[in-house]
């Protein structure tokens, strides 16, 4: 199965990734109209860091875990893995966080209607995530490894 993957030695730390993630949920066709004035609240976050003594940066996203812990967590079992892909379905997320609290990578957060968001591999917006066809510097790829 493809799953996104962060070169950290190619990012940048634009956060260019951030901004194409909003806008593959806006259902728009234009960027900025989509997004200006707007709050983004993506489901990959650059995370900044120093490692062996040097800054480096880095996109933190959903792993789609082989045996995710935040499916078995989930109490109202609105997370599940379907062909390899970890979702949430929002109409059963009633946003106790317990999720959040137990993934290892830190790549669950919370959405401003107060369900729980992650990547979900932009499954709904036709393949390649948003994240890697925005990525200038091509740190971030959608591969099978």
């Amino acid at each position: 199965m493809k799953k996104v993957y962060v070169n950290e030695k190619w990012c940048l730390g634009c956060r260019l990734c951030e901004y194409y993630c909003a806008f593959a949920e806006t259902g728009k066709t234009d960027i900025v109209k989509a997004l200006k004035d707007l709050k983004i609240n993506p489901r990959i976050k650059i995370e900044e860091g120093n490692k062996d003594g040097k800054f480096t940066t880095f996109a933190v996203n959903c792993r789609h875990c082989e045996d995710p812990i935040c499916v078995k967590s989930c109490i109202s079992g609105a997370i599940k893995k379907e062909n390899g892909i970890v979702s949430i379905d929002k109409n059963k997320c009633i946003g106790c966080c317990t999720c959040i609290l137990v993934c290892p990578y830190g790549s669950l957060t919370m959405s401003d209607n107060g369900t729980a968001l992650k990547c979900e591999l932009c499954s709904e917006n036709g393949g390649e995530p948003f994240c890697v066809k925005g990525c200038p510097n091509k740190a971030i790829v959608f591969e099978e490894r």
